[in-house]
């Protein structure tokens, strides 16, 4: 069993973990499908943790459209998509941080902890840097030398590796039954933030941001 006094890292998943950028990848979406011309309420819900392209194919299939686009077609469709949400963040401020996440940070700073970042979205550094946390993760995995997606532990393996640490070295934060199972996988502890009943396979659970302290992550681990 890991022990608090070991955990030297911690790995942090972006959207959902240090803030939310969902209500801006469902407006995206819904820009590209008012344009195919596709009804789709609940979008939000429906593409939330899911890759660009199987969204893509669920808003295709909503609207009887599967079969009409090629694949490069979908690649540009797809592109479009990502133009419309990278337009869309350039308003993202530091009002975006979920809350307690940067007094968080700073506090992992202060104590000399190591900190890296575990997101699959190209757009993280655009993204930290529109919220002012860019100095805090100096150390970020790069999504395009990934192999394989999460629930597979390489993300979070690999973000260890940036801090020169062992997984058991880790604690990894996620609100995604996916990123849980991939931390668990790396062999780090496993914090879920959300849903407990969702999240159940998290060593530790907390419904809020604003929970996630290092007092309360060392009583849980204590418990």
């Amino acid at each position: 069993m890991v022990k608090f006094t070991d955990i030297k890292g911690f790995v942090f998943d972006l959207d959902g973990v240090i803030t939310d950028t969902s209500r801006y990848h469902a407006q995206a979406w819904g820009q590209l499908a008012d344009k195919l011309g596709v009804e789709y309420p609940g979008l939000g819900d429906a593409v939330k943790g899911i890759s660009r392209m199987d969204a893509l194919e669920m808003i295709l299939k909503k609207g009887g459209l599967a079969g009409n686009y090629s694949a490069a077609e979908k690649e540009a469709l797809a592109a479009e998509k990502n133009a419309n949400y990278v337009q869309l963040i350039q308003n993202m401020s530091a009002k975006d941080i979920l809350p307690g996440m940067a007094d968080f940070l700073a506090d992992l700073k202060a104590k000399g902890y190591g900190i890296s970042l575990a997101s699959a979205s190209k757009n993280a550094p655009t993204i930290l840097a529109k919220i002012g946390l860019s100095d805090y993760f100096t150390k970020a995995v790069d999504p395009a030398t990934l192999q394989y997606g999460k629930p597979d532990p390489e993300i979070f393996v690999k973000a260890a590796q940036l801090l020169d640490l062992m997984p058991a070295q880790c604690i990894g934060l996620e609100d995604a039954a996916a990123g849980i199972a991939g931390i668990n996988a790396a062999g780090e502890t496993s914090v879920g933030i959300g849903d407990a009943e969702l999240l159940h396979d998290a060593a530790i659970n907390f419904t809020e941001t604003s929970q996630v302290t290092l007092a309360n992550i060392e009583k849980a681990m204590n418990d």
